[in-house]
C-alpha cells in the first residue's frame, strides 16, 4: 500500500457516520465478559459471538472497519467465510490488533509498558495478507500519586511511534492508542495535563520516526475526571476539556480521532462523542473506536443463545446507529427510548 494508499484507507476509517468496532479483546477479557453473562470462554463460543457482531446486516451503515484478535482473523464465519473477507464483502475493513500486552515498567511502581515489538515486521507481513489493512497498539498510563514519570509516557511514545512505523513499511494504516486510564480520584483538569503530556511525546516520537500523519488515526481517551473522584463533569465540559487538548497536541495533517470508550456506560460514550461533534468542525474527524460501548446491549441480549443472536444484532445494529448519530452531533437522548 502506498501513501495514497495508506490515506486513503485512514480517511475511509474515519468516513461521515462512521466508526470503529473494537472486537479486539484477549481471550482473558473476553472470558470475563462471557463470565459475566454465565458463558464458557471456548474457542467456539468467542467464534459464534463474533461471528454475531461482524454478520449483523446493516452494520456497515455505521461501522467503516473492525479491529480484529489474533484468533478471530483466522476463524471463518458458519458458512465457511473469513471473517476479513465477510466483512469486506459488506465494505468493512478488517484490522488486528498486534501489541502482546502490557508488563510493569522495571524500576518504577505502578506504571506499565507495551510488549509486542520484537518479530512485529514478519506478523505484520502475514495479518496483511490474512486481509489486514490496519493495525492497533495500545498503551497505558496511569495517574497516581507521582506518576505518570516522564521514562513512562516517553518510553510508550517510543514503542507507539515503532509500531506505526512498522506498519506503513507494511502497508498497514496504524491506530496509535495512548490511553491515560481513568483508574483513580484525579480531576478533570489533571486528566488533560497528563493526556497532553502523552500526546505531545507520542507526536514527537511519531515525527523522530517519519510517520506519515495523514496514514494513521489516533485513538485516544476523553479527558475526563478519575472513576472515583467525587468531581461532576457534564457531557458539555468533557467534550470542550478534550477538543481543547487535541487542539493544542494533534497535528491537522491526522484525518481522525477515534475515541476508546475506557470504561464508561455506552450512554456516556455516546453522549460525550456527540457534544465534542457539536461543538463545530474540527481539524480532524472525530469518531469512535468503541469495544464494550459498542458491545454491551448485544453481550446482554445474546447470553450464549443461538436463539437469541437476532435480538442480539439488533442490539448492536442500534448502538451502532446512536453513535452514527453521534458522529454529526445529531444524538438525542430521546432516541434511546424510541425504536
Amino acid at each position: 500500500m502506498n501513501a495514497q494508499d495508506l490515506s486513503a484507507t485512514a480517511r475511509a476509517l474515519v468516513a461521515h457516520g462512521k466508526g470503529i468496532l473494537a472486537a479486539d479483546e484477549s481471550t482473558g477479557t473476553i472470558g470475563k465478559r462471557f463470565k459475566s453473562i454465565g458463558v464458557a470462554s471456548t474457542e467456539e463460543s468467542r467464534r459464534a459471538y463474533r461471528e454475531l457482531l461482524l454478520t449483523t446486516k446493516g452494520a456497515e451503515e455505521f461501522i467503516s472497519g473492525v479491529i480484529l484478535f489474533d484468533e478471530t482473523i483466522r476463524q471463518q464465519a458458519g458458512d465457511g467465510t473469513a471473517f476479513p473477507d465477510s466483512l469486506g464483502r459488506q465494505g468493512i475493513i478488517p484490522g488486528i490488533k498486534v501489541d502482546k500486552g502490557t508488563v510493569d515498567l522495571p524500576g518504577f511502581p505502578g506504571e506499565k509498558v507495551t510488549e509486542g515489538l520484537d518479530g512485529l515486521s514478519g506478523r505484520l507481513a502475514e495479518y496483511h495478507q490474512l486481509g489486514a489493512r490496519f493495525t492497533k497498539w495500545r498503551a497505558v498510563i496511569a495517574i497516581g500519586e507521582s506518576i505518570p514519570t516522564g521514562t513512562c509516557i516517553d518510553a510508550n511514545a517510543e514503542a507507539l511511534a515503532r509500531f506505526a512505523a512498522l506498519s506503513q513499511e507494511a502497508g498497514l494504516v496504524p491506530i496509535v492508542e495512548p490511553e491515560v486510564l481513568m483508574d483513580g480520584d484525579h480531576t478533570i483538569e489533571r486528566c488533560g495535563e497528563v493526556t497532553s503530556r502523552a500526546l505531545a511525546s507520542v507526536f514527537t516520537r511519531l515525527r523522530e520516526h517519519r510517520v506519515r500523519l495523514d496514514g494513521m488515526l489516533l485513538k485516544p481517551n476523553m479527558v475526563l475526571p478519575g472513576q472515583g473522584s467525587p468531581e461532576q463533569a457534564d457531557s458539555r465540559r468533557i467534550a470542550e476539556a478534550t477538543v481543547t487538548c487535541l487542539r493544542e497536541c494533534v497535528p491537522a495533517a491526522v484525518p481522525g480521532v477515534v475515541f476508546l470508550s475506557g470504561g464508561q456506560s455506552d450512554r456516556a460514550a455516546t453522549e460525550n462523542l456527540n457534544q465534542m461533534n457539536r461543538l463545530g468542525q474540527q481539524p480532524w474527524q472525530l469518531s469512535f473506536s468503541y469495544g464494550r460501548a459498542l458491545q454491551a446491549p448485544a453481550l446482554e441480549t445474546w447470553r450464549g443463545a443461538a436463539e437469541n443472536g437476532s435480538a442480539a444484532q439488533a442490539a448492536f445494529y442500534r448502538r451502532a446507529m446512536l453513535n452514527g448519530a453521534a458522529r454529526s452531533g445529531d444524538y438525542r437522548q430521546e432516541m434511546e427510548r424510541t425504536g
